[in-house]
């Protein structure tokens, strides 16, 4: 699942694209602290609690980045990654 979302960053020229294959990332990081923490120590909460703080940064940068979406989109009439060039004097 990592994987796939890795080629959706790469491969992918639509931001929202994008943004969603860094969340399936996010998610499969998710799977993977919760398996770990029930195959090692399922006595202790740290693995629920890592997947919460988890959970917390994936709405934080779904938020974040939404908004800067939508800015450029309002501004460049355009959501595609290549035709953003912003920085650029």
């Amino acid at each position: 699942m990592f994987c796939i979302g890795t080629y959706g960053v790469l491969a992918r020229r639509n931001a929202v694209a994008i943004l969603m294959s860094v969340e399936l990332m996010l998610s499969a990081v998710n799977i993977n602290l919760l398996a770990f923490w029930r195959y090692t120590a399922p006595e202790n909460m740290a693995g629920q609690a890592f997947a919460a703080f988890v959970f917390v940064v994936a709405a934080a940068e779904a938020a974040v980045g939404l908004a800067i979406i939508i800015s450029v989109y309002r501004s460049r009439r355009s959501v595609i990654v290549e035709d953003v060039n912003l920085l650029k004097g």
